[in-house]
């Protein structure tokens, strides 16, 4: 129950942010001269699924004066990543603020009270020794090439002792 209420809320905060968003980029557009003062960040993120990912990207693009310009995979060593263009930054830090904002009431409508602390939901498949979703082994998997198996598997056993 208390998901779906953080769902809810959730919903209702993001529509408040398209509406202000909105109203922000018209009366730029509709006024003499520009206030605008765009900055691209990186911003590495806390969420480790691919509906956390998909729904933190979707999230920032339907908000007006902002948008997702690429991602970054992530592996072991780095988390994946956002690269977002935001229209009206105050400074690179603030921009920051406003995207860990979102992605902490995010994480609490998708994982529940704990938020980015608590543990995501399991993947299909399990975690893979070098990347997070396992794509690329089950690729070199599939044209039999298990070079990329045994490198991995090594630097697992390796990292253990």
């Amino acid at each position: 129950m208390m998901r779906l209420w953080y769902a809810l809320s959730y919903a209702l905060w993001i529509l408040r942010e398209i509406i202000a968003g909105s109203i922000e980029v018209a009366r730029t557009t509709y006024s003499p001269g520009t206030r605008t003062s765009p900055a691209i960040v990186e911003y590495p993120l806390r969420a480790e699924t691919d509906v956390e990912i998909v729904a933190m990207a979707s999230s920032i693009t339907i908000t007006p004066g902002t948008l997702v310009l690429g991602t970054s995979h992530g592996t072991l060593q780095q988390r994946p990543s956002l690269f977002v263009h935001a229209l009206f930054a105050s400074s690179r830090e603030q921009v920051l603020a406003d995207l860990t904002e979102m992605e902490d009431r995010l994480l609490r409508a998708v994982r529940g009270r704990g938020g980015a602390a608590a543990i995501p939901a399991t993947r299909r498949g399990g975690m893979d020794l070098e990347y997070r979703d396992g794509r690329a082994l089950r690729r070199s998997d599939e044209v039999g090439n298990t070079e990329g198996r045994e490198a991995a598997e090594a630097r697992a056993a390796e990292e253990e002792r």
